[in-house]
């Protein structure tokens, strides 16, 4: 045999080497890549389940025996962490009820404010749950701008709808009471207790049905949200299949996934709270 086709033998397999490395470095970037763009999907450009603009497209929804709309911000959503709303839309007792999801990842008060016509008016709810201000708060919007926020949404769906609403105050941000921004959030809570007093809706207090649950002295880790936080936590749910409250649970945490969007247990808490006042005041 040449001399010289001997020695290519080694570089010919060297290159084939190199190139099935290459072939199959392509090829898992090309998973983790579909894998990210899959879970950046499901978690914050889907939309939620029945939104406005598919129920509502031609008013009211036909065929209901009433509708309520459920406004605010991702935790509404439900595409990250529990849906709430989901839940009351398969829980008993509200026959053919119609329940719309109005909830926009990463909304402010401000920005439900802009949105009240086409997503709740439009709809010609029978009653609505506003839970709004996570984000105004972790953004330091002044309480008092918070308070006039909420103010004029209740004021355009009593004076444009004969719909009963509802104002839910908010949960804490984290499971540490004591934490820096959980101090400020009260103030946020009371404006929304003084709001709904004021412009005639209900007040229900979310708030005190986790802090009750968590004021039993069982050390809770320090607040620690961030989009990481939120991304890795929705990688667990749909990439492998765990639970909301096993996602939880991986961090230590009991109500939340990330700190701040709903375990399976945190969600139960605020389908429970806005299913009793939907039961026995608002569609009683």
């Amino acid at each position: 045999m040449p001399e010289g086709a001997t020695e290519q033998r080694p570089k010919r397999k060297r290159l084939l080497t190199r190139k099935r490395v290459l072939i199959t470095g392509g090829a898992l970037l090309a998973v983790v890549l579909g894998a990210g763009a899959l879970v950046g999907y499901l978690t914050f450009v889907r939309p939620p389940a029945n939104p406005p603009a598919v129920a509502c497209a031609d008013g009211r929804p036909q065929g209901a025996d009433a509708v309520v709309v459920a406004a605010g911000a991702s935790m509404t959503q439900g595409t990250l962490g529990r849906d709430w709303v989901g839940d009351l839309r398969t829980g008993e007792g509200f026959g053919d009820a119609e329940f719309v999801n109005a909830g926009v990842n990463g909304d402010t008060s401000s920005g439900l404010l802009r949105r009240t016509d086409s997503d709740i008016v439009a709809c010609r709810p029978d009653a609505v749950i506003v839970l709004v201000g996570t984000n105004d708060v972790r953004d330091e919007v002044p309480v008092a701008e918070y308070g006039e926020h909420l103010a004029a949404i209740v004021e355009r769906v009593r004076s444009q709808t004969s719909a009963r609403v509802a104002l839910m105050s908010l949960p804490p941000l984290g499971e540490d009471l004591d934490a820096e921004i959980n101090q400020r959030l009260h103030a946020y809570n009371d404006t929304i207790r003084r709001t709904a007093e004021a412009a005639g809706a209900d007040y229900l207090p979310l708030y005190e049905e986790f802090a009750e649950r968590l004021a039993d002295g069982t050390p809770r880790p320090a607040y620690a949200f961030g989009f990481p936080t939120a991304y890795l936590a929705a990688s667990e749910h749909y990439l492998l299949g765990r639970s909301w409250d096993e996602v939880a649970r991986s961090r230590g945490l009991e109500y939340f996934v990330d700190h701040i969007h709903l375990s399976d247990r945190g969600g139960e808490i605020v389908a429970d709270l806005a299913a009793r006042w939907l039961l026995t005041q608002a569609m009683a």
